[in-house]
């Protein structure tokens, strides 16, 4: 895999910061800025969450839903506009309960990515730091996600992970 040098992978832990810090990333361009959305709002605690992020970002931002559709949000962005994602372990659980095809998943992802040609900040959780999971379908997300987040390092020209509000470099 070809690493490509727009491409920044930020990982990090629940309430890490991670997602301020990828916003912050993203808003060292010049706009309009792109953000692709994955997580839908199911209940109001997720409502709430996605309001506090919105909030966040303001105005100036530009939003696209993909809670399935991933690699084609990110094929039709466009190609010129900084972009960033947010976030891959969503999309991947959503993948997940849509009995989806994750290895092509994966690879028609990684294809969408490595194709980018204006900055892009992709951003998840590390779910592989905490205790092995004691049923069957967490076992199989925390798997899943580990081999998706090795397969976006690779071709990431950068990857931070966010600990406690500090990025600490990893590549």
């Amino acid at each position: 895999m070809t690493e490509n040098p727009h491409l920044t992978f930020v990982l990090g832990g629940a309430r890490s910061g991670k997602s301020a810090y990828a916003e912050s990333l993203v808003m060292t361009h010049p706009g309009p800025w792109y953000y692709i959305a994955t997580a839908q709002a199911f209940d109001d605690e997720m409502r709430e969450r996605i309001a506090t992020h919105q909030a966040r970002r303001g105005g100036d931002w530009r939003t696209i839903e993909a809670p399935q559709l991933l690699p084609e949000a990110v094929r039709n962005a466009p190609a010129d506009a900084p972009l960033m994602i947010d976030c891959l372990a969503i999309w991947l659980s959503n993948r997940m309960f849509a009995e989806a095809d994750l290895v092509a998943d994966r690879a028609a992802l990684i294809a969408a990515l490595s194709s980018r040609a204006a900055p892009t900040v992709v951003v998840s959780p590390e779910v592989g730091l905490s205790i092995v999971p004691e049923n069957a379908l967490a076992r199989a997300f925390r798997d899943a996600a580990g081999l998706l987040h090795q397969d976006v390092a690779k071709i990431a020209a950068h990857v931070a992970l966010v600990v406690a509000g500090y990025p600490v470099k990893v590549k």
